[in-house]
């Protein structure tokens, strides 16, 4: 028997992970971000062979994270937590500090940042776990909490998405049993709720290119509910 809930007790932090260089760069949303060991101070974080930044964190053996606080903006997470950065430049626009291995720190919504020279690669199937030594660690604001994922789903109403390590796929826990002309859907990445009855229009009708009125999501990133 395995108790989806149960896996929500778990506690996690809330990381952009980013790698690159000042002329091409990327991130994630991450909740897998930790210590591993103290002398040396030594940290691993889980990425999706799938995302864009595995192929930076493979090809320039670095990786950023920035600690982010608990009023973050959902398009924030909608940026780094919904898009691929294979078709869409995350960094455009975004407040960035280089490293000392010079790679890419978000800046926005940061309340500390580290930096990591990856020591070794771990192949976990669907994922790669980098664990890197720590070059740098720096605070920005000491005033703000760090954001958990406990705060983010029960709070900010968000769900991690498809690529992430803790992403669980309701729909192979659990039996739909009602059926209904009109639905609801939800952003992911916010907790925007479209009403197929208030809008007068089928969520599936909505254009491909529709976006999140609130956060700018896809509209890939929402569910039925």
């Amino acid at each position: 028997m395995i108790n989806i809930e149960a896996l929500f007790k778990i506690s996690y932090g809330l990381y952009i992970v980013c790698s690159g260089d000042k002329t091409k760069g990327n991130g994630y949303v991450s909740n897998t971000v930790f210590q591993v060991t103290a002398k040396p101070a030594r940290f691993a974080t889980c990425c999706n062979k799938n995302n864009y930044t595995s192929e930076l964190i493979n090809k320039y053996g670095c990786f950023s994270v920035s600690v982010l606080h608990k009023e973050s903006s959902s398009e924030i997470f909608a940026r780094f937590g919904y898009k691929s950065g294979k078709d869409f430049d995350k960094m455009e626009s975004m407040q960035l500090k280089y490293g000392e291995t010079g790679v890419p720190i978000v800046m926005n919504e940061t309340i500390a940042f580290l930096e990591f020279k990856v020591v070794q690669t771990i192949d976990l199937g669907t994922h790669l776990m980098y664990i890197g030594d720590l070059v740098q660690s720096v605070i920005i604001d000491e005033t703000k909490e760090p954001i958990t994922y406990l705060y983010y789903r029960e709070v900010k109403k968000g769900v991690a998405p498809p690529n992430a390590p803790t992403y669980i796929d309701k729909s192979k826990h659990e039996t739909k049993v009602v059926e209904s002309t009109q639905a609801k859907y939800k952003c992911n990445a916010c907790g925007y709720i479209y009403d197929e009855s208030e809008e007068g229009v089928k969520f599936s009708d909505l254009l491909d290119d529709w976006v999140c009125p609130l956060c700018g999501a896809e509209k890939e990133d929402f569910m039925e509910v």
